[in-house]
């Protein structure tokens, strides 16, 4: 899958107790990568098992058209989790112009918010985002025996 976890460690700036986390990305095969903080990024509280739930509880997310969920359809591109527990996902769609981004966000806050004790989060944000363009390269291998059996040929 071509998602990227999202990981930090708070890091204040030289002189500056204040100043906003530095973040980093961590990949599928858990290596990170530096990449530029600011105040709505996670700090050292939320752990990369947490992002590993979230991206689970995804896989209760199918898309309306297809019945895949969007994990193993590779339409989930990121998950940042900020400090108020507040998950911020980067998203796509199969198409920029599918009418059901509506019906995605209400399973997805479902998938997120509710359950015992609350939910995983407190609250969710989609960010759509359409580079890179999906295509059928991001399909997981799980996705594509899905959509096989379903007579699609991936």
């Amino acid at each position: 899958m071509s998602s990227e976890n999202t990981a930090t460690a708070a890091t204040p700036e030289a002189g500056d107790a204040t100043a906003a986390p530095q973040t980093d990305a961590v990949t599928t095969d858990g290596a990170a990568t530096p990449g530029a903080g600011d105040a709505a990024t996670p700090t050292a509280g939320v752990s990369k098992a947490m992002i590993a739930d979230i991206e689970e509880a995804m896989k209760d997310v199918v898309d309306p058209e297809l019945g895949i969920n969007v994990v193993d359809l590779g339409l989930v591109y990121g998950v940042h989790v900020d400090d108020e527990n507040v998950a911020t996902l980067d998203m796509t769609l199969t198409s920029a112009a599918c009418p059901l981004t509506d019906v995605i966000e209400d399973q997805t806050r479902q998938a997120l918010t509710t359950g015992p004790g609350g939910g995983l989060v407190n609250d969710i944000r989609i960010n759509w985002v359409w580079l890179p363009p999906w295509g059928p390269d991001k399909i997981t291998d799980e996705g594509r025996d899905q959509l096989r059996s379903l007579g699609f040929n991936v």
